[in-house]
């Protein structure tokens, strides 16, 4: 304020002092970025990206106070540069003209120091931000219900954790200074605004309630088109993300152009859209600089009116000049980047959709002691359905003694794979109850149940990593021996120790470096070193040849041995020994029996086995 004053002294030398016209110093509208209604939800996301933000404290803090630094002295440069033009005009002399320059040198220096800092803690803010919500995110997904990876595309949620969270980064990098500086810089203007003339000031504000309306508009139509651009890169993502992991299935049925037309037509909606989109987030811009031209001439032509009066002096009407150009800027910049705000809180709201969304372990509940487990399994009217209107099991009712080998058929959809989902609670019955050794497994977490079932899938998964990492997957802490003795039992000793890495061996993604028999023996080497009380085998040999089936058939039979298990296959060959047979229909048993007692009867399993082993047509 010292400037400030010594400015004002030299402006009383050689000018009456302006009084205030009517209407005071002008009104004090709005800023560009608050309107009546806000976009649904844009509020609540704002808030929750504003709390990632503030856990960074100390680095807020430092990034404010160079912002308020800074913003401090842009605007002491206007008042020396109009205390320079009244000292020439003045003839003050050039010593003082000298000491003004000096300081107004001096005010550049700092104020290129303090936004350089500025871009450093800005950058530092924005990643420590996002390593933040990357790590609570992906926490997130590891911990989602399995409903929620079957009803989302994986394509999608990797455009999330990617695509989605960066452009929050680069919001939060390049707007964040520029919204608190625009803030600070609009506040400290307009005060000196006011101070050097109420009614000029009241001129420069004729432009504020145009960018209001104009910001307001504007920011409707662009976050629809940033949402629905965002969401048609997660569709993107998914079809090529389909396209690569199903490259085989892809060529085998020549099904690249259809591919290629499916990529051709998201590609062509993402283009159109996102055209749309950068059209009205081009535009604010250019229309904010309009507006802000539109005050500025309004003010340059006031302003050569009151000197021409000589109700001002030169130096005066040229620092206010500078300070309209510096209160319409903030306004400018945050119109050049409103449709980065809007684009990455489009994308922080998707973020945001994975992280509201209910844990799979939420609640406390008792933990399953697995080495207690004796495998007593009891489904008892159990009703089921993914979709409401459409049913998968009808009052379905199974008692499974400890040690018994179940084996389960059906046609497809019938409700085979269903019976596995709610088992180890991957989906939760609609009515009914689920008894393990008498008491409902809903009373158990779903990870302590989980570790007491073994799964051995005919889509076997195996991850980027060795064979020991992968066949340890479920029982990190085993010993070499234990590992030893797995694949031994899994009969996967021999083609492991073959391999020129042995059980290093790194696999590449999802073992496609293995065949599909050696996946399969390491998937139940994975089992027989988790030693769960209860075996799921889910198709497990529906799609190998025959010398390797006997390989998985005897390495079963080693790993069944003592344990419950419930069977799933198509081959009906892979079943004649279960000690039950259940065959599924409609969502109930259909027959029940041994493999004598079902060929007996001559029913649906009856007609099963003369299709595939008779060839009779039924």
């Amino acid at each position: 304020m010292k400037l400030l004053k010594r400015h004002e002294e030299a402006r009383q030398a050689n000018a009456p002092q302006v009084r205030p016209g009517p209407g005071g110093p002008g009104r004090r509208g709005p800023g560009p970025m608050m309107y009546k209604e806000k976009p649904k939800n844009m509020g609540v996301t704002v808030k929750k990206l504003i709390k990632y933000i503030g856990k960074s404290k100390y680095l807020v803090f430092a990034l404010l106070f160079v912002m308020v630094l800074s913003s401090l002295a842009g605007l002491c440069a206007p008042a020396l540069q109009g205390m320079a033009i009244d000292n020439i005009s003045n003839g003050l002399g050039n010593a003082r003209l000298i000491k003004i320059l000096i300081a107004l040198g001096s005010t550049y220096l700092l104020s290129a120091s303090l936004t350089y800092f500025q871009a450093v803690y800005a950058a530092k803010l924005s990643q420590k931000t996002v390593y933040t919500m990357r790590r609570d995110l992906f926490e997130k997904i590891s911990y989602l219900p399995i409903k929620f990876t079957d009803t989302h595309k994986h394509g999608d949620i990797m455009s999330r954790m990617t695509n989605d969270v960066e452009n929050v980064s680069n919001t939060v990098s390049t707007t964040l200074g520029s919204l608190v500086s625009a803030v600070v810089t609009l506040i400290g203007t307009l005060s000196v605004m006011l101070y050097y003339s109420p009614l000029m000031t009241l001129v420069a504000m004729v432009s504020i309630p145009l960018t209001i309306f104009t910001t307001t508009m504007m920011s409707k139509l662009m976050r629809k088109y940033f949402v629905r651009q965002q969401r048609i890169l997660g569709s993107l993502n998914s079809h090529v993300e389909e396209m690569v992991s199903g490259y085989k299935t892809v060529v085998a049925y020549g099904r690249e152009e259809k591919s290629k037309a499916r990529f051709e037509e998201i590609n062509r909606e993402f283009k159109h859209t996102a055209i749309r989109a950068n059209f009205f987030g081009g535009i604010m811009g250019p229309l904010m600089n309009m507006i802000g031209n539109i005050g500025y001439l309004l003010v340059a032509a006031a302003g050569a009116y009151f000197v021409i009066k000589g109700d001002i002096s030169l130096g005066v009407i040229q620092a206010f000049i500078i300070y309209t150009k510096q209160f319409t800027r903030p306004i400018n910049e945050i119109g050049n980047q409103y449709s980065q705000i809007i684009n990455a809180v489009a994308g922080a709201e998707r973020v945001f959709e994975i992280m509201d969304t209910e844990p799979e372990n939420a609640g406390e509940l008792e933990a399953l002691d697995s080495g207690k487990v004796k495998g007593n399994i009891t489904f008892n009217n159990v009703h089921f359905a993914y979709k409401k209107e459409e049913p998968v099991l009808r009052g379905f009712s199974l008692e499974v003694k400890a040690g018994e080998k179940i084996a389960i058929v059906g046609k497809t959809g019938s409700g085979k794979t269903t019976i596995v989902n709610l088992l180890t609670r991957f989906y939760d019955i609609d009515s009914g109850e689920i008894l393990l050794d008498g008491v409902d497994i809903c009373k158990y977490s779903k990870s302590t149940l989980r570790k007491s079932i073994g799964i051995v899938l005919q889509d076997t998964v195996l991850f980027s990593d060795t064979i020991e990492a992968n066949v340890k997957y479920g029982a990190r802490n085993a010993s070499d021996a234990e590992f030893d003795r797995a694949l031994e039992s899994a009969n996967a000793d021999v083609f492991v120790e073959r391999l020129p890495e042995g059980k290093k061996t790194l696999l590449t993604e999802s073992g496609q470096n293995l065949s599909q028999g050696q996946r399969q023996l390491l998937s139940i080497a994975r089992a027989v070193l988790l030693d769960p009380k209860i075996l799921i085998l889910d198709e497990a040999t529906s799609s190998v040849d025959t010398r390797t089936e006997m390989q998985i058939q005897s390495a079963m039979q080693r790993l069944m041995e003592g344990r419950t298990s419930l069977i799933i296959a198509h081959r009906l060959s892979t079943i004649r020994d279960a000690d039950k047979i259940i065959v599924l229909a409609d969502g109930k048993i259909a027959e029940y029996g041994n493999h004598d007692e079902l060929l007996a009867k001559k029913g649906e399993y009856y007609t099963l086995y003369k299709t595939q082993f008779a060839g009779i047509k039924t």
